[in-house]
């Protein structure tokens, strides 16, 4: 088993980082040549899905979020703690904090359009976010 964390500045809400450069180094260091890259990031505003990254599919996923939980929308969590990002965890929790991808042959088995990354949802400018690869062999 190799573990090792990434730390990534993002943005703010609506940053799309494409991340697989880091596992596919990662990935590389552990010598693993076969098993599961699992990824998970700290905290309850970011997730990690992947994605073909182009600007289209992009902007087609922030759309989406914008449909699932507005940023008009009332939210119970806004109320109780008048923060503000009720819809960023709304939206973090359906995309999820964690992502498995296998591993064949010393590489990440990702289709030919396929990228890894993070999705910054908190409403805050910029975020400093963790995340834990362990690759299992």
């Amino acid at each position: 088993m190799y573990q090792t964390r990434i730390q990534i500045r993002t943005s703010g809400e609506g940053d799309i980082i494409n991340i697989t450069a880091a596992l596919s180094d990662a990935v590389c260091t552990s010598g693993i040549q076969t098993g599961v890259l699992h990824l998970f990031v700290i905290g309850s505003t970011a997730a990690l899905t992947t994605i073909e990254y182009e600007p289209g599919a992009l902007a087609d996923l922030r759309d989406a979020l914008g449909r699932i939980a507005p940023v008009s929308a009332q939210y119970a969590h806004d109320a109780r703690w008048g923060d503000g990002n009720g819809r960023s965890h709304v939206r973090a929790a359906i995309l999820g904090p964690s992502l498995s991808i296998p591993v064949s042959e010393g590489k990440l088995l990702l289709g030919t359009w396929q990228q890894a990354i993070l999705v910054e949802l908190d409403i805050r400018q910029s975020r400093e976010r963790m995340i834990v690869m362990t690759i299992i062999p």
